[in-house]
């Protein structure tokens, strides 16, 4: 674990955080219409990509009925909440147009409404996006730009009244990984998430239907996000529910020597570690492996 009192020189929250982490702990959600209670055990997103293009599994979820079988399949295997995007995020990848975007993620929301009990987030940039899928029943907006990219945005989730989860990035996905630097990795993604808390928070997002997401893999080197995996209870002095996207990133093949090794195992691996820290929700592909690691390891004592 961090040590909670690091110095006040190295940051300007000395005058906010508290000195015991765990006592700012969030320990719920509010959404849309559903509010998450998020206690011992993380809860677990599921990453359900519409898209040809995505570095994991993109283009096997493809095709309407494929995505809505895996996000049944997802839900069956415990998700507590389900991630659809249809723009690949992965480094260099070319952006799409709204009417893609649309055109690949609204059939899937139209044919999930009514099939599923857990909340429905959309993994978006884009405003009109965001406002077709809380149209069709999604209860979360998921944007890895921190509501940034497109001014419309914040207008949709005050309207609406959705969960917003807000990320941090340096760059974009076509320049993110040429050369992420920083003098004080964690520290300064801490005074960024803070930052962007508080102006959300002035344009008129609730606190308490804010998640921040300091954004393994987005313009972060492998040791910067192996620095974040190993401070992660330090966002808990954001006050709000943490939300961790590690699933099969580079890193975890950088770790285990090859980069074509199956990257599930090094996943839950990192969401063990993660758990320890008390990191409320962890965003996977592998929800069944993820559910049962989780629910064993707190069952375990740990």
């Amino acid at each position: 674990m961090p040590n909670p009192n690091f110095p006040a020189s190295q940051h300007t929250l000395s005058a906010t955080v508290p000195c015991d982490w765990q006592s700012a702990r969030a320990n719920s959600w509010q959404l849309s219409r559903d509010r998450l209670e998020l206690g011992a055990i993380p809860l677990v997103m599921g990453i359900l990509n519409v898209t040809p293009d995505s570095f994991s599994d993109g283009g096997r979820f493809y095709t309407v009925q494929h995505a809505v079988d895996r996000a049944l399949e997802m839900e069956d295997a415990g998700a507590a909440i389900l991630d659809i995007g249809g723009e690949s995020t992965r480094p260099y990848s070319q952006g799409i147009d709204n009417d893609e975007e649309l055109r690949r993620v609204v059939p899937v929301l139209e044919k999930l409404q009514g099939r599923l009990s857990v909340p429905i987030s959309i993994d978006t940039t884009k405003a009109s996006v965001a406002d077709a899928a809380t149209g069709l029943g999604a209860q979360i907006i998921n944007d890895v730009s921190g509501l940034e990219a497109d001014p419309q945005m914040l207008t949709v989730a005050m309207r609406t009244k959705a969960g917003v989860c807000a990320m941090h990035r340096q760059g974009t996905p076509q320049t993110m990984q040429d050369n992420p630097t920083y003098d004080h990795c964690v520290l300064e993604i801490l005074e960024y998430l803070r930052r962007r808390d508080r102006e959300l928070i002035e344009q008129g997002i609730a606190a308490e239907r804010i998640c921040l997401d300091p954004g393994v893999g987005f313009g972060k080197t492998h040791e910067h996000n192996l620095e974040l995996i190993r401070s992660a209870s330090i966002f808990h002095y954001l006050r709000r529910p943490i939300l961790i996207g590690h699933s099969r990133k580079g890193f975890i093949a950088k770790l285990l020597g090859s980069k074509d090794i199956d990257r599930t195992f090094g996943t839950v691996g990192v969401s063990l570690a993660l758990a320890t820290h008390q990191i409320q929700i962890l965003r996977v592909h592998d929800v069944a492996a993820h559910v049962q690691a989780l629910n064993l390891f707190h069952a375990s004592g740990g």
